[in-house]
């Protein structure tokens, strides 16, 4: 029976990570969607959130006033509620340029920002954007493309992490890839179930005043344009860049965050799910309920081996099924490896080859790590609405140079 219990576990893991993504392929290869996309300008309206951005908020400003886009089509709008620095003042700064800003002293939250700020939007479409991520020359136009198509209410651009200027290789941008993978394919099969919330453009006429104390803006987002009948279309060429967090420490509490706003929504699935839409409700399970599960399932793998070490089951045939000797020490020894390379992995950040190929397995440890944390926090109700921000590897505004390098070059 352990050795069920632990096959079971591990299973579960391999769908998560590797069976949802391969079924989705395979359907979309059969069951395409094709989206009508052309060029169109629609009115625009840029929505900035920014909670005490004054270190970047003039780079953002500059980067979006630069944007290729028509000049009279786009409202560029700052939602800086609660903000105590000079996040205020530098917007204002930019009033002869047309930026608009949208500010009360009282702090509410990101989502109680963006629902006020909403009230003064004109464009027809919205782009819902960040202070402290910067937009490729084009990626307007990208976005917009899609909605050409009247069955399409929302499209999320592409995220980058960069580190000192450079865009992040190898297995540093794995996770990304992975991410960006699921949702070509979930896009080809109808909707993405993911979405950037730093790069996402939703119809004006579609957005939804969200409930208050919501965590994930972004998902709430996404999945009332799709209750409401309409695709979400993942759009990987427009793309948003965005500094690497600080610290390990810091990517934990930024996702820690995600986690504890996911069980949120998994609280509030009965209403939150398009029910008419089964295809879509086993893609928000499959990619977005049951990745908080994970360190769970890898807990008990490892509990499930470690009694299987303690007291051995007896079992003449198919051992490795019952975890019989000397199947559990081997397992036992390949999860105490995986373990090993994630700590030295924490220990190395990433440096050289070796920190390269110990990237995968501390990634995996650090966001499960920070998921079980996010449980915890939702459990308790330790989690906030109003967002806290997390140190980046950025620089200052006044440093900031507007013609790095990947803002306009090809990707590899």
């Amino acid at each position: 029976m352990i050795g069920i219990l632990f096959w079971c576990s591990v299973i579960a893991i391999i769908y998560i990570y590797a069976g949802y993504p391969l079924i989705v392929t395979l359907l979309a290869r059969i069951f395409t969607r094709p989206i009508k996309r052309q060029s169109i300008s629609p009115p625009l309206t840029l929505l900035i959130a920014a909670y005490n951005e004054e270190d970047v908020i003039a780079g953002k400003i500059k980067n979006a006033l630069a944007l290729d886009y028509p000049k009279d089509l786009l409202q560029i709008l700052v939602a800086a509620d609660g903000s105590n620095d000079r996040t205020a003042e530098i917007v204002q700064s930019f009033s002869l340029q047309g930026v608009e800003l949208s500010f009360i002293p009282e702090r509410l939250g990101k989502m109680a920002a963006i629902t006020r700020a909403m009230q003064v939007v004109r464009g027809e479409i919205v782009i819902f954007s960040d202070a402290n991520n910067y937009y490729k020359m084009d990626a307007l136009k990208l976005l917009v493309a899609p909605f050409a198509d009247p069955a399409v209410g929302a499209v999320s651009g592409a995220k980058h992490i960069i580190e000192n200027k450079e865009v992040l290789d190898a297995s540093e941008g794995l996770y990304w890839k992975y991410e960006s993978y699921i949702k070509k394919h979930e896009t080809h099969l109808g909707s993405c179930t993911g979405v950037a919330g730093e790069i996402l453009a939703v119809r004006r006429n579609l957005f939804v005043e969200p409930p208050p104390k919501l965590i994930n803006d972004d998902f709430y987002i996404l999945m009332q344009v799709v209750r409401q009948g309409f695709r979400v279309i993942y759009e990987p060429h427009a793309i948003s860049y965005e500094s690497i967090s600080a610290s390990a420490k810091d990517e934990i509490a930024r996702r820690t965050r995600i986690i504890a706003g996911r069980y949120q929504a998994i609280g509030m699935a009965v209403k939150l799910l398009h029910w008419d839409n089964l295809l879509v409700v086993w893609q928000i399970v499959s990619h977005k309920f049951l990745r908080p599960f994970v360190p769970m399932l890898m807990i008990s793998a490892l509990a499930f081996n470690l009694i299987a070490v303690v007291c051995p089951p007896q079992a003449e045939n198919i051992r490795w099924l019952w975890l019989a000797s000397p199947f559990n020490v081997y397992l036992l020894g390949l999860q105490g490896l995986f373990y090993l390379a994630a700590l030295l992995g924490n220990l190395i950040h990433g440096k050289g080859w070796i920190g390269k190929l110990l990237y995968l397995p501390s990634f995996l440890v650090n966001s499960n790590y920070a998921a079980l944390n996010g449980f915890f926090r939702y459990l308790f109700g330790k989690q906030q609405a109003a967002w806290k921000k997390v140190n980046r590897q950025e620089e200052k505004s006044q440093n900031v140079n507007l013609d790095y390098k990947f803002l306009n070059k090809e990707e590899r």
